[in-house]
């Protein structure tokens, strides 16, 4: 294998989106809209989806355009009980522990959300360190700052030898642009999304192995 690095995203990545989490998430994100900041109802939707295009998150968005404390929102839009979403998935954890790379978290969620969920999967052990929004400030994924920093946080100069999944298609696009090979973790594989798809964990090391 000609990888040293993997970059994992976190949420609808390493648990199957069909649990729910992400969008009692985006829930959250909307109360804070409207509860918090005093947005209207019928306008946070239009908001947020403009605000995800143009800044790549809603939370850059607000920082953007609004008075926010941005700690504060993360801090609120992940106060759920994960334990009524995640489960532990052993064959994930058994691919991943037979990886001979070093294996990141590279999230636009924060460190402490990132470490609450991977306690829930079993799987915070396997990770040498969490680049989160925070660490990319003022940045996040898919701006093409976001993988540098990320790739310095792992210690990497050249990006053929680094590895990013993720379930966005417009993550991983930004991340072959940016020399890494990217995988597409996700049922639909949009033209020119990714480098390599993936739907079952059992094929990661085949894809790996054959670049």
């Amino acid at each position: 294998m000609r990888f040293t690095t993997i970059f994992f995203d976190l949420d609808d990545t390493l648990y199957p989106p069909g649990t729910g989490l992400w969008n009692a998430i985006k829930e959250r994100m909307n109360t804070y809209m409207r509860e918090r900041m005093g947005f209207p109802e019928e306008q946070i939707a239009r908001i947020r989806e403009k605000y995800y295009l143009q800044y790549g998150t809603t939370l850059r968005g607000l920082q953007a355009n609004h008075d926010i404390d941005p700690q504060d929102f993360l801090a609120y839009v992940h106060d759920l009980p994960l334990k009524d979403y995640l489960t532990p998935n052993p064959t994930l954890r058994s691919v991943i522990a037979s990886l001979p790379t070093r294996n990141l978290i590279f999230t636009n969620a924060d460190i402490p959300h990132a470490e609450r969920v991977l306690t829930a999967l079993d799987l915070r052990d396997l990770f040498d360190v969490i680049v989160d929004i925070n660490a990319i400030s003022p940045y996040c994924k898919p701006m093409p700052e976001s993988f540098r920093v990320a790739m310095k946080a792992a210690g990497e100069k050249d990006p053929a030898n680094c590895v990013m999944i993720d379930d966005i298609h417009r993550t991983t696009s930004a991340a072959s642009q940016a020399g890494l090979f990217s995988i597409l973790y996700n049922e639909t594989f949009p033209v020119e999304s990714a480098d390599a798809h993936l739907t079952d964990w059992n094929e990661l090391k085949n894809i790996l192995e054959r670049q």
